[in-house]
């Protein structure tokens, strides 16, 4: 059965990996899905990510990382969905958790988080939050 929001389906075995404290998720690949591992790896988020090809879609496979026992990642949450996508223009970027968590955002730029958003002064779509 296809999936509907491929980026909610990444965010959501992420989130079930770390609550059984999974080392290593696999998912799907896609272009976004690799974009957004690239980000998480760059953010201390995650260990590293593997792409294993299958020769159909491809999988990427997620090393989570845990820091005595506990996850970096302690909160995932889509934003924007496909039934209710939220933009925002460059002034108005999300700070997640006073900072401590990143804002995934789509912006003609490709995609980028809030801090590298900002830099680059552009806006886009609320992928997600991370924290």
């Amino acid at each position: 059965m296809p999936v509907v929001d491929p980026i909610a389906d990444f965010l959501t075995r992420i989130r079930n990996s770390v609550k059984a404290k999974k080392k290593v998720v696999e998912i799907p690949a896609s272009k976004m899905k690799i974009r957004m591992a690239e980000i998480l790896k760059e953010t201390n988020f995650v260990r590293d990510f593997v792409i294993v090809e299958d020769g159909k879609q491809n999988i990427i496979k997620v090393h989570l990382k845990y820091v005595n026992g506990m996850s970096s990642i302690t909160g995932l949450r889509r934003i924007s969905t496909p039934g209710r996508r939220t933009y925002v223009g460059k002034d108005k970027l999300p700070r997640v958790r006073n900072g401590l968590g990143i804002a995934v955002l789509s912006t003609p730029k490709g995609l980028l988080t809030d801090r590298q958003a900002k830099k680059e002064s552009v806006g886009g779509e609320i992928i997600c939050h991370i924290w």
